[in-house]
């Protein structure tokens, strides 16, 4: 594991996957915020499973993570009839 560069380490540990919906733009970006919010709670519940942060402190965490995902939700469209 020595010879692995960083983008390759960084890969294996967070792995992204492409975005295939419709608006691109702001799917893309939700999309990317979501995957980003999965890794960090998984962390996040890893130390507080060991006890190095506090329910609180998780839960704090957690909910700024949220609120920047619902942040970059994609907003319905409105149908033109």
């Amino acid at each position: 594991m020595k010879n692995l560069s960083k983008t390759s380490q960084s890969d294996f540990l967070c792995p992204k996957t492409p975005y295939h919906g419709q608006d691109y733009l702001q799917g893309f970006l939700f999309n990317n915020n979501l995957q980003e919010f999965t890794h960090r709670v998984g962390y996040i519940s890893a130390l507080h499973s060991n006890g190095k942060l506090s329910s609180q402190q998780a839960y704090r965490y957690i909910e700024q993570l949220w609120e920047k995902v619902e942040l970059s939700s994609p907003k319905p469209r409105r149908s033109s009839k």
